[in-house]
């Protein structure tokens, strides 16, 4: 299998070049546009140091279904029209969760370029709940 794989790498090396680039192309675009991953631990850590904010970018009834503790219930359409209530935390980190960490890298982007702190948890919620870390109703 490995012999394979060093066969073809040899026989096209431009192609597996390609490969190389255009992959680290996209890592670097998705680090750029997203803001920072934080783990589970690096959230916690943060928050009981009071150096963050989490806010819960998810619709109302999934939020109130179960959230972190202390995050505050912004929900992604909304953002905009109230990112001024995010004034008071400029000098904290603002960690952004969704469901599942997919949208939170498009509101990072939106939170650095208005000049806010901001990081994304790494997984949303849901690898929240898979480490079975508390929820609050």
């Amino acid at each position: 299998m490995v012999a394979n794989l060093i066969q073809f790498a040899t026989n096209h090396y431009i192609l597996v070049a390609i490969f190389v680039v255009l992959l680290v192309a996209l890592l670097v675009n998705e680090i750029r546009r997203g803001g920072q991953s934080l783990s589970n631990g690096q959230l916690t850590a943060l928050v009981n140091a009071e150096k963050a904010l989490v806010i819960d970018i998810r619709p109302t009834k999934e939020y109130s279904a179960g959230h972190i503790v202390g995050a505050v219930n912004i929900p992604q359409d909304k953002l905009v029209n109230r990112m001024s209530e995010l004034d008071k935390h400029k000098e904290k980190t603002l960690i952004v969760v969704d469901s599942m960490g997919q949208q939170s890298g498009t509101i990072c982007r939106e939170l650095l370029k208005a000049g806010y702190n901001a990081a994304k948890l790494s997984g949303g919620v849901s690898s929240w709940k898979a480490d079975n870390l508390p929820l609050v109703k």
